[in-house]
């Protein structure tokens, strides 16, 4: 994809985040600047895939209407006897997204869907990985306007990792601020 086709985010990052924390991070060059690299959605299923196997199917349903493209099938790699659970069973879908549809879904994920989670005061400030990535989860995928409500059968968490350049947490920190993610302090 061309660099100057980007719309959205992903110009506001050329054009205004990139200088920003260059200047502020004090790096000297333009490409040691931290920038997202992809974001991984994931829909881990457990117990209820075990009993009933269509729940997965909802999860690839509900997963391509969240992310704009279809997820793969997450396949168990050990058996389990408490849970039943043998191994090559499906267990969770998962789906990563790259250039401009990255910065689609995390703008939708800032201005949509955060602020529809009850009693929203912030994501948690420890979220982050120790290498400037972030991971933030979401109890339920009805927080996302493109799930029907009347079709859920079973409420689902969604896990969500922003992965990013960054060497560690500051600059990781600094990127997500810059990019509008609503850390709490």
């Amino acid at each position: 994809m061309a660099q100057n086709s980007k719309t959205g985010l992903g110009a506001k990052y050329d054009r205004d985040i990139k200088p920003a924390l260059k200047l502020k991070l004090g790096l000297s060059s333009e490409m040691a600047v931290p920038r997202l690299e992809k974001i991984v959605i994931n829909m881990g299923v457990g117990k209820a895939a075990v009993q009933n196997p269509k729940v997965i199917d909802q999860a690839v349903a509900d997963l391509t209407k969240i992310a704009g493209q279809k997820p793969s099938v997450r396949k168990a790699r050990k058996s389990i006897a408490n849970f039943k659970l043998r191994e090559g069973m499906p267990i969770g879908v998962a789906v990563t997204l790259r250039q401009t549809r990255m910065y689609e879904f995390l703008e939708r994920l800032i201005r949509v869907a955060l602020p529809r989670v009850r009693d929203f005061r912030g994501l948690s400030p420890k979220g982050f990985d120790g290498r400037g990535n972030y991971t933030l989860g979401v109890r339920e995928q009805t927080i996302f306007p493109e799930i029907d409500l009347d079709n859920i059968e079973n409420v689902m968490g969604v896990s969500v990792t922003l992965v990013t350049t960054a060497k560690d947490d500051v600059q990781g920190r600094a990127l997500m601020d810059a990019l509008g993610l609503p850390i709490r302090s």
